[in-house]
């Protein structure tokens, strides 16, 4: 088959994200299923030593332009753009984060070609691609073929692991030239997540709280849990709306997408839209008084009790358990 699978690289102030090696060992698998190469593009200004660190793709194109320094859509859309009708790739995988999502709109317009979003996995099937889409926030899933091309897929975090995916080696680097028109819209500014915080996406150990615990008072609790276990609080949407924890803790998909080692879910029922930013975590358990509850569709152990009484018990027993 000609062309090759194109990897959108997801990079931000000159960090690869997670998202680009799940991605990029997404790709290698399709490649490989199709027979064709695995190439990746990287958008950014002064991109330094990054095009190097995704030894995955046999060819890294770069666009390194003054133009594409802040993570504009219309600016880089446009640039894709370019690149995909030099490439005609058969498949191009876009990773579905707060810096890229806003492509998924713009891009295939510009090209006319075919989409589909919110992919939670993609095989070679009979010589096609068939993705495993997510649709109404997770209510339902959804097979489809795509057999156009180029064809391009929103795939969301966790259809593999990162790990397979940093690969070290030295892809051959090609500088690619656009031209990029100013579309009017521009890059304002970052608002930075409150001082002191923590990142809830590269925890082991997180401590979930939902409306269940009743009051703000309660989460507390769960904050010393979390201490004990080496871990942090976060929790859903009702809660982070209620202004018992920041924004910055919110997990699900408004919030963020976290694969803990461990994931106690208190007093949270399980709504799509949650259980889609933590049902990859390695362990979960589920404390809801709610026998049908969403969450333990999800959950590898569960207990049918009020989150306020096991959480202190739980506290209790592990600082026993310490000593």
């Amino acid at each position: 088959m000609a062309g090759n699978v194109l990897v959108m690289a997801d990079q931000w102030r000159g960090e690869l994200s997670d998202i680009t090696y799940e991605l990029l060992a997404l790709g290698r698998e399709l490649a490989d299923g199709l027979g064709v190469s695995l190439e990746a593009v990287i958008v950014g200004h002064q991109l330094g030593e990054l095009p190097n660190k995704l030894g995955a793709a046999d060819v890294v194109h770069c666009l390194d332009n003054p133009a594409l320094a802040d993570p504009v859509p219309d600016a880089v859309s446009q640039a894709l753009a370019e690149v995909i009708k030099q490439q005609e790739p058969a498949a191009v995988l876009i990773p579905w984060t707060n810096v890229a999502a806003d492509l998924l709109g713009l891009l295939p317009a510009q090209l006319d070609a075919p989409f589909l979003n919110f992919c939670q996995d993609v095989r070679v099937v009979d010589g096609q691609l068939e993705a495993r889409c997510v649709l109404y926030g997770g209510k339902m899933e959804a097979k489809v073929v795509g057999k156009a091309r180029p064809l391009i897929l929103g795939v969301l975090p966790g259809a593999r692991s990162a790990e397979q995916g940093r690969v070290d080696g030295a892809p051959t680097v090609v500088a690619a030239s656009v031209a990029i028109q100013d579309s009017g819209v521009h890059f304002k500014s970052y608002v930075e997540p409150e001082a002191g915080d923590v990142d809830i996406t590269q925890q082991e150990v997180l401590i979930s709280v939902g409306r269940g615990v009743q009051s703000g008072d309660n989460v507390k609790i769960a904050e010393e849990l979390a201490a004990e276990l080496g871990g942090a609080v976060c929790g859903s949407r009702p809660v982070i709306d209620q202004g018992w924890l920041s924004l910055s803790r919110q997990v699900g998909k408004s919030g963020a997408i976290v694969k803990p080692k461990l994931y106690i879910a208190a007093g949270i029922s399980g709504a799509p839209e949650h259980v889609e930013g933590m049902k990859d975590s390695d362990t979960i358990i589920a404390i809801n008084t709610d026998p049908g509850a969403p969450i333990y569709s999800v959950a590898h152990f569960g207990a049918v009790e009020d989150a306020t009484d096991v959480l202190p018990a739980l506290l209790d027993a592990v600082r026993a358990k310490k000593g």
